[in-house]
């Protein structure tokens, strides 16, 4: 009498995990693509792990505390690791709404996928979408990151500044030796008049010509 009831409980159970079924949902991961020579083999073990994942999750939500591993089916399982599964109700024999099952397993995805060191694309739930994960927290402060920043900037421009400065002393003191030079230049010049060297004028100081100076003048004391 009770391995009847037994089977006929496990027959009825079987019945509520089928393909697409309602409230069941597809479950394809890529094991050997996510993990290469270190790819472990899809077991029964690993199944475990998975129902307990998911009835972990299921915990999670409001009024469904008591959902145990044995509440999780898997069915259809291939050796390409794809299978079905649903969430039975503790008190009845009927699936839990797939709201439900869809809102816990969002909830939790980061957490299922490190218990099998893959990602929401190596472990893909079908009719679930992905959650994105929260952004890394980074290593170094942010403020450190803007206060070095503003002192980079702060320094090139001191730095343009001095630059500027110096080239322009440099222009300044420059300019008054060029005329000097140039002004040399043009008191030393000899200029040709009728074939008789002259001297050039001194512009700074002036030159007298002694042919139109009187005898008076050259005779005026001091």
């Amino acid at each position: 009498m009770l391995w009847l009831l037994f089977f006929l409980v496990t027959a009825i159970r079987a019945d509520l995990c089928q393909p697409d079924a309602e409230n069941a949902f597809k479950v394809r991961l890529s094991i050997r693509t996510a993990l290469g020579d270190k790819a472990y083999a899809w077991d029964t073990n690993e199944e475990y792990l998975f129902k307990a994942m998911v009835a972990f999750s299921m915990r999670k939500v409001p009024n469904r505390e008591t959902t145990e591993i044995f509440h999780v089916l898997l069915c259809n399982v291939t050796q390409r690791v794809s299978f079905w599964f649903v969430v039975t109700n503790p008190s009845r024999n009927h699936t839990l709404p797939a709201v439900e099952v869809q809102s816990a397993i969002r909830m939790n995805r980061n957490r299922i996928n490190n218990a099998f060191f893959l990602n929401d694309q190596t472990l893909e739930f079908v009719r679930i979408p992905s959650t994105l994960a929260p952004p890394p927290d980074p290593t170094v402060p942010i403020w450190i990151i803007i206060f070095g920043v503003i002192f980079c900037i702060v320094l090139v421009a001191t730095m343009l500044l001095i630059l500027s400065g110096i080239q322009q002393h440099r222009r300044k003191n420059k300019g008054p030796s060029e005329m000097e030079d140039t002004e040399d230049k043009c008191e030393n010049v000899i200029t040709i008049e009728n074939g008789i060297p002259c001297d050039a004028l001194d512009m700074k100081g002036g030159h007298i010509n002694d042919t139109f100076v009187t005898e008076d003048e050259r005779l005026t004391p001091l």
